[in-house]
């Protein structure tokens, strides 16, 4: 048994739930939800620390890995997925890597999680090295996989975060920068695809899209190199060359597809 307060699996403060009309239901959510923001604003000074610390290892050619099982292991993947476009980064630079591989993507795999080796022989296969970081998220902060990946991390020398949903967790433990959000019991007793994961969701757009901002991948507010993959984005950056050069259109969509992004457009016209 596990000597800490396991929150993530407490009852719900909300009962007899088949009973309830719609509407509470959705308003028993939204209540619980309300609570998610004010949790993650309690760990930014850890979040702080991951994301200086990130910034000084990519500036040394490091990566960051985002390891995870289930609803975690997805989120992570999603938010790296999300950088090449976004930011304009090449794709093996923030790596989501989930238990399971990436069949568990959509399907779960069973007794994946309970893996305790196969995080490191996951990261292994990117030539893991001391430049690189590992965050391990977990909203139960137990997860084998995880706690595998972590100390096999550590043991390497390399830098360790843990993004759990319950203090003193043995991913809270055993990580160099826990960030553990106390989100209280969920809806649905533990169920934590829900305010769990919400949380998770915001800390990790917090640290890529900060990290992302430190190593000069937005000027001013914009998204300067984000993939002109597609006619919204096209018409993105555009308008944002209309905003930065007081260019009519149809010149800034002409310079915008001559030099391939807005940074280079902006670059090229000032020169």
């Amino acid at each position: 048994m596990n000597a800490f307060k396991k929150i993530t699996e407490q009852s719900s403060l909300h009962h007899d739930l088949e009973k309830q009309s719609t509407l509470t239901l959705l308003k028993g959510i939204n209540e619980e939800d309300q609570k998610v923001a004010k949790a993650v604003e309690k760990v930014i000074p850890q979040i702080e620390e991951l994301v200086d610390a990130l910034v000084i290892r990519f500036a040394q050619g490091g990566r960051l890995f985002y390891i995870g099982a289930g609803t975690s292991g997805r989120l992570g993947i999603l938010d790296a997925s999300e950088i090449p476009p976004t930011f304009g980064m090449p794709h093996d630079r923030v790596i989501g890597l989930i238990a399971g591989g990436d069949g568990a993507i959509r399907k779960a795999v069973e007794f994946a999680e309970d893996n305790t080796v196969q995080a490191w022989k996951d990261l292994e296969e990117y030539h893991i090295n001391q430049n690189d970081v590992v965050v391990g998220i977990a909203a139960s902060g137990t997860t084998p996989y995880v706690l595998g990946g972590i100390a096999d991390a550590r043991k390497k020398g390399l830098l360790t975060a843990g993004i759990t949903n319950n203090p003193g967790s043995p991913l809270a433990q055993s990580a160099d920068i826990p960030i553990a959000m106390e989100v209280g019991p969920e809806f649905v007793t533990g169920s934590t695809r829900m305010k769990s994961g919400t949380s998770q969701k915001l800390v990790l757009n917090m640290i890529s899209t900060t990290l992302m901002i430190k190593i000069g991948r937005v000027k001013g507010n914009k998204m300067v190199d984000m993939q002109l993959s597609n006619n919204k984005l096209v018409d993105r950056g555009t308008r944002y060359l209309v905003e930065a050069l007081g260019l009519e259109y149809q010149e800034a969509e002409k310079a915008l597809k001559t030099y391939g992004s807005v940074r280079e457009a902006i670059v090229q016209l000032k020169s």
